[in-house]
């Protein structure tokens, strides 16, 4: 089963400060107010035989994790980072370019975990691309770029990329 969110509209899922079309950015707001719910840690905290997470950026680590998964009893979660070219906003060349991105500017850890426990975790390039790089190929952030506002909206978006490279020991 796949959950989409083909209206653009902000979900669960949706990142804190994206651009969607029932949180705009403008003057008013700076996109999405809620923290993305962290889903992988609420399907580990239910006791979840296999959890793991994956991005489109590395297709080998997806299968892998498929056929892993299926080695496992009972209910898994496996949640792939599929960039959405409408909902993001970005050219359709750049889909498997903002997956590695995602997991090497460390704000998608991509990981395993069995019974609660992460047991592997995809190391982050010993000079992590920084999270700008990531945030400036949508459009769903280019608001953040415009604003001294948005500006340290970014630092804190890095200082969350950050902390999760520390969290899931992402260096080598």
């Amino acid at each position: 089963e796949a959950y989409m969110n083909t209206g653009v509209q902000a979900s669960g899922a949706t990142p804190t400060y994206a651009h969607t079309t029932t949180t705009p950015a403008g003057k008013i707001s700076l996109g999405e107010k809620q923290n993305k719910k962290d889903m992988p840690a609420i399907a580990m905290a239910h006791g979840l035989s296999y959890v793991a997470t994956a991005t489109v950026g590395f297709p080998l680590d997806i299968a892998a994790k498929v056929k892993r998964s299926l080695t496992f009893p009972g209910p898994k979660y496996l949640q792939i980072l599929v960039p959405c070219v409408p909902g993001w906003g970005y050219e359709t060349n750049l889909s498997v370019k903002l997956g590695k991105l995602a997991q090497q500017t460390g704000i998608w850890p991509v990981f395993e975990a069995i019974d609660g426990k992460i047991v592997s975790a995809m190391k982050v390039p010993p000079n992590p691309p920084q999270v700008s790089e990531y945030l400036k190929l949508q459009k769903r952030y280019e608001h953040l770029f415009k604003s001294e506002e948005g500006k340290k909206i970014i630092v804190e978006i890095q200082k969350l990329a950050d902390w999760k490279i520390e969290k899931f020991s992402l260096r080598s």
